[in-house]
């Protein structure tokens, strides 16, 4: 009988192991190409080279939508942790009619496919005759952005004792001080987590981009069109790279903020203290 739970976790470490194996050898080997010292994508490589790094940063096209998918991310980010967050507090601490229909509204972006948004947004700049620039991009960006911040912060919220709101308020503090003193420690992990995969996602958006972009290029966009055309491959490879590293930056520490419940970390070993 032990025999058969053994068998059975040695066969799901293989299988989480083939998984992770699955999922990090594309991205093992899209590095290794990046220091490929030809420009012919074949294998095995001819050696290990650092000759595209310089050609790929004194590439002005590359740093203009660099920049623009930057600056995209910043503003995306800041309206999304200003909305979304907004949008979560409301939504946990009042009742109200309609209530739930905004919560749809607003988790709606995340269920449509990404060229469903595209479009709907591109038909709505269309006909409002609104030119596509930085702010039409921006504006796309933050109807899935806004969605990433909401769920952190509701989360997080749910899980705050309404205890330590309600005894702020009975000593005396008003709305503002309960909020600044005692709800905004509590869910500023949760508002920097979902910033940061905020950021992360629109940095390498691409879809939603392509629709409100116009005639402007994002780094995305710029590594897709250089990826058809195959000309400057090896450039691409190394801005790949470098796109995998912005991403899994702000990725992680999110993934390590989210393990940390602010305030409620000191109220968690209080009460274990207690019981012991």
């Amino acid at each position: 009988m032990s025999g058969a739970p053994r068998i059975a976790r040695i066969a799901l470490a293989v299988w989480a192991a083939l998984i992770v194996l699955f999922l990090l050898f594309p991205i093992a080997l899209i590095v290794l190409y990046a220091f490929n010292p030809s420009n012919v994508q074949s294998w095995p490589l001819d050696g290990l080279s650092t000759r595209w790094f310089s050609a790929t940063f004194h590439n002005e096209a590359m740093r203009e939508a660099f920049w623009l998918s930057i600056r995209a991310a910043l503003i995306s980010t800041a309206i999304a942790l200003l909305l979304g967050s907004l949008a979560a507090f409301a939504v946990h601490r009042f009742r109200f009619f309609g209530r739930e229909t905004i919560s749809f509204v607003i988790l709606l972006p995340l269920a449509l496919p990404g060229i469903i948004t595209g479009m709907a947004l591109n038909s709505f700049f269309t006909f409002g005759g609104v030119d596509f620039s930085l702010t039409t991009i921006v504006i796309g960006h933050a109807t899935f952005c806004i969605v990433t911040v909401y769920n952190n912060v509701l989360a997080r919220m749910r899980r705050t004792p309404t205890s330590l709101v309600e005894a702020s308020m009975d000593l005396g503090a008003d709305g503002w001080q309960t909020f600044r003193h005692v709800t905004l420690p509590m869910i500023a992990t949760a508002l920097v987590a979902g910033g940061l995969l905020a950021f992360a996602l629109s940095f390498d958006e691409v879809i939603v981009t392509t629709f409100t972009a116009g005639a402007q290029n994002t780094l995305p966009l710029w590594i897709f069109g250089n990826i058809r055309l195959g000309q400057e491959l090896p450039q691409v490879n190394v801005v790949v790279l470098f796109v995998i590293a912005v991403t899994l930056v702000p990725v992680a520490l999110a993934q390590r903020l989210t393990r940390d419940t602010g305030a409620l970390r000191p109220v968690g070993r209080a009460r274990a203290e207690r019981q012991d």
